[in-house]
């Protein structure tokens, strides 16, 4: 299957516009979707290399899956790498998603607290 990639110009650089295909087939991994949920809930203090045991390979090209869907952006600083979700682009384009992860995140604590 060849997916189509639709091209936006930015003043950084050129990136592709992801369809909704990439989006579900970025997150259908358990790690991937994993990941987003850690980043996206604070109170979970998300070091990715600490928490999943898998090697460093593996886990970069999780994170470049999760960047070339635009679910998350690399902010680097010095040899510093931070992630996070990219919940403007997704709330902009696909805005059920973050909720939905969201009250995944909410419903989680909930049954944990009980």
């Amino acid at each position: 299957m060849e997916v189509n990639k639709t091209f936006v110009t930015t003043d950084d650089d050129q990136v592709y516009e992801p369809t909704l295909l990439q989006l579900f087939q970025a997150l259908s991994d358990a790690t991937r979707l994993d990941i987003v949920l850690c980043l996206l809930d604070p109170e979970r203090g998300c070091l990715l290399k600490e928490r999943y045991p898998i090697a460093k390979s593996t886990l970069s090209h999780h994170l470049k899956i999760l960047r070339e869907a635009n679910i998350l952006i690399l902010h680097v600083n010095n040899n510093a790498y931070k992630y996070e979700v990219n919940t403007v682009y997704l709330r902009k384009h696909f805005p059920d998603i973050v909720g939905m992860l969201e009250n995944y995140i909410k419903s989680n604590k909930e049954l944990n607290s009980k």
